[in-house]
This record gives structure tokens, C-alpha cells and sequence, in this order.
């Protein structure tokens, strides 16, 4: 039975021996993962003043591995406040993993409960992309996880189908085959997986294989049509055709895979992993915009850029007047000049909650962007 632990209780960098909940459903932290002052503080500006486990606390930190994977490490305050969409997010990560240890575990999932999770993605992006994309952008979470990826694929993936003006249906494939576009790694051998160093050639050609299994799990095992199960299997075909697993090229590649190709390529840059820190939004911009027919579909990208923009949604930049502000808004049509909000204004005053000015540098002519800053670069500064 779950006890009722107030927040004055909980040691910051304390962990718990079993899940800890902010209510019945929604999960704050898994066992053994530290909790964070931020998560802290968070929680008592929600007004929330209990967490809900079956566990212990353990002072000092993770019981657990901590390159192990996990669908953990999301900090509330990469959400801007947004309660709903943390527990959204959080929700989404949480079901998408237990379905991936099933899999794992060569256990019958319902599609139904894939449908549901993407279905849960089109509704964020439709209702709070712009927030969406700032949290998978904020450089705050830590910890390296299939699901996590999984989410944040499906809804940056749906973010450009929208721009392509998909019809339902498709965006509907698309976000079912970008939550599950990984899903063969499950299958391959966890030495490889972890491997540290080169593959041998063996070992390359059995990681090369997870898309024939990630097609074999869709189709025949969730049973979904070929339309969704075919994104699995080409997501990692190239537009020059030196990808695999059949080195298909150019237009033989279908769009749906093309798009998640652009999706997965972003977030791997973007999301921090055990072996490297991650790219900042507009550093991983740069990096697909160099990408020049190689890899990805130039349209595909060109639609990812009107989505996003030069400087994505959320990023944070350093403008000529020493303000600080965050991208809250794009311009297709002028990527190096979105709307911002202030949060640190040219005098050093700092804001919160975003109360700071509202800028438009398509109107504020005499503002440009100098830079873009690292997450982690402000939040130590």
C-alpha cells in the first residue's frame, strides 16, 4: 500500500526504493532515481504537498545503475510550469516503457495501448506544441531510454507532418511508427548494445538488423498495417542509398520514414546519453542543414526548419544588447528572426514565470540574435 510522504520529508538527491507518484497514475520519480530540489520546487508551486509510495527513501542518491535504461530523469521545470503537460509527457514515457519491457520480454502487447499513447501525442502537439518542444529541447533530462526517445521522436515527427499537412490518418501512422521505430534494439543482444568501442563486423550486421525486427514486431506481432510497420524498417535508409538494411535511395523511401529519419537525427542530438552530453537545438540545426542530399530528404528538412526554425522553440539565446530570452515563436519565412521572451533583460534583471517583455525581432530591427546558449550555461551562470 502506497504511504503518503510529505515534500518536507524528502532529502533533495534522496531515492526511493519503489516508484514514487505525485497522485494515483502520474510518476514523479522511478525507484532509485534521485529526486531533485527542482522536481521540489516544482511540486510546491503546484500547490502539491504529498508524494505517494511503497518504498523507502535511501539518502544520497541512485540505487540503480546509472547508465542503465530508463524512462526517468524528466524535470518538471523543463516544462515551463506547464502541469498538464508533465503529467502528459510523463504519462506517455511511462506507458511507451512498459510496453517496450514487454516486448522485451517477448509478452503480447495490445495495440490498443499503442494507439493510445499516440494518440496522446497528437494531442500535445496540437495543443501545446510550441511547450512540447522546449521540454525535449531544455538539456534537463538526464538518463538514457528507448520510451523517452520514443516520445520525443513521435511528437517532433508529428510536429513536421503537420507542417507537410498530413491528413489524420497518416499523422496517426506516422506517430505509431515513430513511438516504435526502435523498437527491434529489444531484441538485439544487450552486449552489443553496450558495447564500448568498435563493433566487429558480426556484430555490426546484428545491430544493423534491428529494423528487420522492428518491421517483424509491428506487423506481425501488434499486428499493424504495412503503412506503419515500413517507417521501422527504412528509418535508417538514406536519401543517397547508403543506409540499411536494403540501401534504398531517394524517393523509394516512404515519406513517413523520411520523416522520422529527420525526427530520430534531431532528437539523438539533442538528448543527452551516457556516452556524450547533448547538442544544443540550434547546434543540432546546423548540423542537419550541413547534411547536403546525404542523408535525409532536403524537403523533409525544409519542412522541419519551418516548423522549428533556425533557432527551434525554446531555445535560449544571448541577444547584441546582453539580454537573455527563450524562442517562443518562429517565422517561416524569417528563421533568424523569431519571437522571444526575456529572461534576463539588458540591465541583468531576471525574470520568471514568464513575465519577461515580449520581442519580436521581425519588428525589432535593431535586436539580432548574437548567439545561442547551452541550457546548462545559464542555469550555472
Amino acid at each position: 500500500m502506497k504511504k503518503k510522504i510529505t515534500l518536507e520529508q524528502i532529502k533533495p538527491g534522496a531515492s526511493f526504493t519503489e516508484d514514487v507518484f505525485i497522485d494515483d497514475q502520474n510518476l514523479l520519480v522511478p525507484a532509485g532515481v534521485p529526486v531533485k530540489q527542482k522536481d521540489l520546487d516544482m511540486l510546491q508551486k503546484w500547490g502539491v504537498a504529498f508524494v505517494y509510495t511503497e518504498g523507502t527513501q535511501i539518502a544520497g542518491g541512485s540505487a540503480s545503475a546509472p547508465d542503465a535504461p530508463r524512462a526517468d530523469g524528466v524535470n518538471p521545470a523543463a516544462f515551463l510550469g506547464d502541469r498538464d503537460l508533465y503529467r502528459a509527457y510523463t504519462d506517455m514515457v511511462d506507458k511507451l516503457k512498459a510496453v517496450y519491457d514487454r516486448l522485451a520480454r517477448l509478452e503480447r502487447v495490445e495495440p490498443k495501448t499503442v494507439d493510445q499513447i499516440s494518440q496522446d501525442v497528437l494531442r500535445v502537439v496540437r495543443d501545446k506544441q510550441s511547450r512540447a518542444v522546449a521540454a525535449i529541447l531544455s538539456g534537463d533530462m538526464q538518463g538514457y531510454s528507448y520510451a523517452r526517445a520514443g516520445v520525443n521522436t513521435a511528437i517532433l515527427s508529428v510536429v513536421i507532418g503537420v507542417t507537410l499537412k498530413l491528413p489524420p490518418y497518416r499523422l496517426s501512422y506516422l506517430a505509431t511508427g515513430a513511438l516504435l521505430h526502435d523498437a527491434g534494439m529489444l531484441r538485439i543482444p544487450d552486449s552489443i548494445v553496450r558495447k564500448k568501442g568498435h563493433l566487429s563486423e558480426e556484430e555490426l550486421q546484428k545491430m544493423r538488423a534491428h529494423p528487420l525486427l522492428t518491421y517483424k514486431i509491428i506487423t506481425k506481432e501488434l499486428l499493424y498495417p504495412d503503412d506503419v510497420g515500413i517507417i521501422g524498417l527504412q528509418h535508417h535508409e538514406r536519401w543517397d542509398g547508403q543506409g540499411y538494411p536494403r540501401r534504398v535511395s531517394g524517393q523509394d523511401i516512404d515519406v513517413l520514414s523520411r520523416i522520422v529519419s529527420v525526427a530520430d537525427a534531431f532528437e539523438a542530438m539533442v538528448s543527452e546519453k551516457p556516452y556524450r552530453n547533448s547538442m544544443i537545438g540550434y547546434a543540432a540545426m546546423k548540423a542537419l542543414l550541413s547534411d547536403n542530399s546525404r542523408r535525409f530528404d532536403p524537403e523533409i528538412l525544409k519542412a522541419f526548419i519551418r516548423s522549428m526554425g533556425i533557432y527551434p522553440i525554446g531555445s535560449l539565446v544571448l541577444l547584441n544588447n546582453a539580454a537573455i530570452a527563450r524562442v517562443i515563436e518562429t517565422h517561416p519565412d524569417a528563421p533568424l528572426r523569431p519571437k522571444l521572451r526575456i529572461l534576463v533583460d539588458e540591465f541583468g534583471k531576471s525574470y520568471s514565470d514568464d513575465r519577461g517583455d515580449l520581442v519580436d525581432l521581425l519588428s525589432e530591427k535593431a535586436l539580432f540574435i548574437a548567439r545561442a546558449l547551452d541550457p546548462k550555461e545559464v542555469a550555472s551562470g
